[in-house]
């Protein structure tokens, strides 16, 4: 059995759709015929004709790791709700979406510009001297 036919034999199959993303679980055999599992994740990218294509990145995950894999995954995912709860805050996925200090580094800064403007007050700089 070659890797291109053992890629194809899925015993079992789930698939969750998020955004532009999506995950495929993936049981699979190998050639003694044990099972394994694959996590594939697929994202959708347009290109600027319209076009669009996909990126995937997979991970392989045997048996023999299936223990500490899970207790890593409650682990890490547990840590993440607990320190920031289960709210998504979809602005965050939005391309606009500016951190709080972002928006307040941004008012910093018309704040300086409009005090400049105001200011009839003038520094020569020769960038000789610089």
């Amino acid at each position: 059995m070659n890797n291109d036919r053992m890629e194809q034999e899925e015993i079992f199959s789930k698939v969750l759709r998020a955004g532009r993303r999506t995950y495929f679980f993936d049981v699979r055999a190998t050639k003694a015929e044990d099972y394994y599992l694959t996590i594939t994740e697929s994202k959708k990218f347009t290109n600027d004709d319209g076009s669009f294509h996909y990126k995937k990145h997979k991970i392989y995950i045997y048996k023999e790791d299936f223990s500490e894999f899970k207790e890593i995954l409650a682990e890490m995912t547990n840590y993440i709700i607990n320190e920031k709860g289960d709210e998504v805050i979809s602005e965050r996925h939005q391309k606009d979406f500016k951190r709080d200090y972002e928006d307040n580094n941004e008012l910093a800064a018309t704040q300086e510009q409009t005090k400049a403007k105001e200011s009839d007050s003038f520094t020569d700089i020769s960038f000789d001297d610089i």
